[in-house]
């Protein structure tokens, strides 16, 4: 058994209920409250019934399987150089920092394809832009747009269990922030390697970390590597969150963990690839709409309810509980960390 308040698994939840809209009332409220214990225990959760079709989840493992199979020279025509404000493209392993370390991966940013007439490209709005598209192999540009639509889709039908298990009404979040929400989408590739570094330190696929924003769609290969933090008295272990077929592991992300006071946990996690080949992650980014003015959520679910303040034992020392401003600018300040190079373009 875990220590108090501690957890030793993460939960697996059925979600075909809030993703069709035919299901009665019971059957959404009972995969919310699902949802909802699952983001108070450990902020981690798996999720099946989803929807996503698999040929299309197959398909696109395939294709980013042979883009990282390409000569490196290849993988740098679409580097994130190139993406400018929009902050898309390529970044080869030991490009992306966690806590100031590098991590031993590299990776492909997405996120929604806009032209060059959309009013916030037209500004220069940092995150938003066209993405940079290999031109081998084919027909990943379709596929990264398809598969970002239905995650987009099975976004909004998760907050809305997340709405429920507040004792919110179900369109809560579409209403407030993510009418048009801010989709990112990564395609992680982490090669085998030692465990330790030169300077004796721990080499991580990612080193320990929360996610910044509100909601995390991820599907990970069978590789597995995935460790979930769980503290209690004092104590800390770390649960493995491999692959379960079929399903998608879930995890909430700093803002929302904000906006409820500390109630729904942003957990801690890491990565370190010990399967001693190639380990694919695809995370897929819900989040508030670039002027979404964030606020506490006042919900029958929070009433008088509120965790302490942990920044003195968060990974960051960032207090959770800190809200003001619009989602963007709130982004810009933890986006600009993880590429240093790219700060001054981003926010120039």
């Amino acid at each position: 058994m875990p220590a108090a308040g501690g957890f030793d698994h993460v939960p697996l939840i059925d979600v075909r209920a809030l993703v069709e809209p035919s299901s009665s009332v019971a059957a959404r409220r009972a995969a919310a409250a699902r949802i909802g214990a699952a983001c108070r225990e450990s902020g981690f959760f798996y999720v099946t019934g989803h929807g996503v079709d698999e040929g299309l989840q197959a398909h696109l493992e395939d294709l980013s399987r042979r883009f990282f199979a390409l000569p490196l020279e290849d993988k740098m025509a679409i580097r994130m150089a190139r993406g400018g404000p929009a902050w898309r493209g390529y970044f080869p392993v030991g490009g992306e920092l966690t806590s100031g370390r590098p991590d031993r991966k590299e990776g492909l940013y997405f996120g929604a394809e806009l032209g060059p007439e959309h009013p916030r490209v037209r500004a220069g709005t940092p995150l938003h832009g066209p993405n940079l598209f290999p031109s081998e192999p084919p027909g990943l540009r379709e596929a990264v747009l398809d598969y970002m639509a239905a995650l987009t889709r099975l976004g909004h039908s998760l907050m809305a269990g997340i709405a429920i298990s507040l004792g919110l009404d179900e369109d809560y979040f579409a209403v407030r922030y993510t009418a048009d929400p801010l989709v990112l989408f990564r395609i992680f590739n982490y090669p085998p390697g030692p465990d330790t570094a030169e300077d004796g330190q721990p080499v991580w696929g990612v080193g320990e970390h929360t996610d910044y924003g509100v909601l995390t769609i991820l599907k990970q290969d069978e590789a597995g590597g995935l460790q979930v933090k769980s503290r209690a008295d004092g104590l800390v272990r770390w649960i493995e969150a491999p692959p379960v077929p079929g399903s998608f592991v879930c995890n909430i992300g700093d803002m929302l963990d904000r906006m409820t006071r500390g109630v729904y946990r942003s957990t801690p996690h890491r990565v370190r690839n010990r399967a001693g080949r190639d380990r694919l992650s695809l995370p897929f980014f819900f989040d508030p709409g670039w002027t979404a003015e964030i606020r506490p959520i006042d919900a029958p679910a929070l009433q008088g309810v509120a965790a302490p303040d942990d920044r003195a034992e968060r990974w960051d020392g960032q207090s959770v509980h800190a809200l003001g401003g619009t989602y963007g600018d709130y982004l810009l300040g933890k986006v600009a960390k993880v590429f240093p190079e790219l700060r001054a373009k981003v926010l120039s």
